[in-house]
C-alpha cells in the first residue's frame, strides 16, 4: 500500500513527470510576490494549500512558499493550524527539521510561510522504488528522524503524523541527510495560553495506517504516540509495507486496536532483536512502549549491531542467561473470538507469573513470550531452581488453558544474551539466546529442555 505524500516542498527531479494541472483558484502567476519572494512554479497542491518554488528577488535565495487556499482563510481552525505549524517548526529549530524562514499575508488575505526548498525525495518515494531496506540502512535513516523527534518532545511537541511521506531524504550518502516534515497536526504536551489544541471531542487526526490506538480512541496523546509511529515506520522500511493492511479503513482501525502486531522476520530476514524493537513500539498500551525516543534509538542500534560476546559497551554486555519460551497454540479451526480470548488470558497470566519470578520479557508477541533471567554465576543449583520455576509456570498456564481450544508449549534454554541497563531496569537487546528459531524444541509433554539447559542444570542428556 503506497503512502500518500502530504508534504509539498520537495523539489521534483527533472526526469519525473511534470506536476498535474491544479485548480485555477490555487495558482498564482509566475512572478507574483509573497513578501520578498518571487513565485516561479507550482511544486504541488493539496486540499489545504499549494506550494511554490520561489526565489528571493534581491538575494537570489531559493525557497519553497506554502500558501493556504484563499477559500480556507475564513475557516478559523484551518487558519490556526496553518499559522501554528510555522510557529511550531520555528520554535523547535533543529537541523533535521525543515526550516521556516518567514511568514506573511498576501493581498487577498491568504497566509503563507517560506521554508527551505529540499532537493531529493521523500522516504515514501524511496521505499516505492526499492521495496524495502536492510536493518542497517533503516537505522541510518531513522537516526536523524529520532534526533528531530527528541528535539520536538523536549520542546513539548508531539508530531502526531510521523510517516514515510513526512520524511525528506535530501541525500542518500553516509550518513544520509534527512529532514522531518509537516507539523500541521502537532500537539503541545503542556500547552501554554494560546497553544491549546485545536482538536474537538471525537475528532481523529493522523494517517490511519500509522495511527496509535489512543489516536483512534481520542485518548491521551504523548511522546509514546510518536514511538508507535516509529514502530510502524520501521516495520514498513524493513518489509516494504505497513504492519496492518486493508482497503477498509475500519478494518485497519480494528487491527491497530485489537490485532497482534506482526513480526518483520515472518517476511524478511531480520534478527529477533529487531522484531522485539518493532513489537515493543507497537504495544497497544502506551505505557508498555519505549518510554522515550532515546530508549528506542539505543535499542534499535543494539539490535542491528549487537555487542560482541563478552564485550562491555555503552549499550550493554553479553551475559549468560536462562530463558523460557512459551507459546500458546490454537487447535485446528479454532479461530473464533472465544479462542483468541483464551490466548489473551493465558498470555496475560504467563506475563505476570514471569515477571513475579524475576524474568525479564525479551520478546512478546500476540501468541508467545520469551522470559530471560541472567545467571550471575555458572551455578547448577541456580539453573535448576529456575528450571523448576519454569515447570511450575508451564503447569499453571496449562491449567488456565484447560477446557479451551488452546494449548501451551514451553521450552527452556541457557545461552548468551546481550543486555543493558535501561531507565526501567534490564533491557534484552539481542544475542544468540534471542534467536528463538535456533533453539526452541517441541516435546510431547509440552515442556522441552534444550541440551544447553540440561547441561547447565546437570541433568542427564537424552540419548
Amino acid at each position: 500500500m503506497a503512502d500518500t505524500d502530504s508534504t509539498f516542498h520537495i523539489l521534483p527531479r527533472t526526469e519525473r513527470t511534470p506536476p498535474r494541472e491544479h485548480p485555477a483558484r490555487v495558482q498564482l502567476a509566475p512572478g507574483a510576490l509573497a513578501g520578498e519572494y518571487m513565485l516561479k512554479a507550482v511544486l504541488a497542491s493539496g486540499g489545504h494549500g499549494a506550494v511554490y518554488e520561489a526565489e528571493h528577488r534581491i538575494l537570489g535565495r531559493r525557497a519553497a512558499v506554502k500558501i493556504l487556499h484563499p477559500h480556507l482563510t475564513d475557516q478559523g481552525e484551518m487558519l490556526q493550524r496553518f499559522v501554528r505549524e510555522a510557529r511550531v517548526v520555528n520554535q523547535i529549530r533543529h537541523p533535521h527539521i525543515v526550516d521556516v524562514y518567514d511568514f506573511g499575508m498576501l493581498q487577498d488575505g491568504s497566509p503563507y510561510y517560506v521554508m527551505e526548498l529540499l532537493p531529493g525525495r521523500t522516504l515514501s518515494q524511496l521505499l516505492q522504488e526499492r521495496g524495502r531496506l536492510s536493518p542497517e540502512r533503516a537505522l541510518a535513516y531513522l537516526e536523524p528522524v529520532c534526533a528531530a523527534l527528541e528535539a520536538a518532545h523536549q520542546a513539548g511537541v508531539v508530531h502526531r503524523d510521523l510517516k514515510a511521506s513526512n520524511v525528506a531524504v535530501v541525500s542518500e550518502g553516509e550518513p544520509p541527510v534527512v529532514k522531518l516534515l509537516d507539523f500541521g497536526i502537532a500537539k503541545f504536551i503542556h500547552p501554554e495560553p494560546g497553544q491549546e489544541g485545536l482538536t474537538v471531542a471525537g475528532q481523529r487526526l493522523g494517517t490511519s495506517q500509522a495511527m496509535a490506538p489512543e489516536q483512534f480512541r481520542s485518548g491521551h496523546i504523548g511522546p509514546t504516540t510518536d514511538i508507535y509511529a516509529l514502530g510502524v515506520l520501521l516495520y514498513q522500511m524493513l518489509t516494504g509495507h505497513y504492519p496492518f493492511q486493508s482497503e477498509d479503513r475500519l478494518e485497519v482501525e480494528r487491527m491497530h486496536l485489537e490485532a497482534p502486531a506482526p513480526r518483520p522476520s515472518t517476511e524478511v530476514p531480520v534478527p529477533p532483536a529487531v522484531d522485539a524493537v518493532v513489537l515493543r513500539c507497537l504495544e497497544k498500551e502506551a505505557e508498555r512502549r519505549y518510554p522515550d525516543v532515546a530508549s528506542f534509538r539505543a535499542a534499535l542500534r543494539e539490535a542491528v549491531a549487537p555487542a560482541s560476546p563478552g564485550k562491555v559497551s555503552a549499550q550493554g554486555r553479553s551475559v549468560r542467561a536462562f530463558a523460557l519460551h512459551a507459546e500458546v497454540v490454537l487447535e485446528d479451526g479454532a479461530e473464533d473470538d472465544a479462542a483468541y480470548a483464551a490466548v489473551s488470558e493465558v498470555l496475560d497470566g504467563l506475563e505476570q507469573e514471569l515477571r513475579a519470578a524475576g524474568f525479564v520479557l525479551a520478546v512478546q508477541t500476540g501468541m508467545a513470550l520469551l522470559g530471560v533471567c541472567p545467571l550471575d554465576e555458572p551455578s547448577h543449583a541456580d539453573a535448576r531452581e529456575l528450571l523448576e520455576k519454569a515447570r511450575e509456570l508451564h503447569q499453571r498456564a496449562q491449567k488456565l488453558a484447560a477446557g479451551t481450544r488452546v494449548s501451551v508449549h514451553a521450552c527452556v534454554h541457557v545461552g548468551q544474551v546481550d543486555a543493558r541497563r535501561g531507565p526501567e531496569g534490564l533491557d534484552i537487546t539481542g544475542g544468540p539466546l534471542a534467536d528463538i528459531a535456533g533453539w526452541v524444541v517441541r516435546d510431547a509433554s509440552g515442556f522441552g529442555v534444550t541440551p544447553s539447559a540440561a547441561r547447565a542444570c546437570a541433568l542427564p542428556l537424552a540419548g
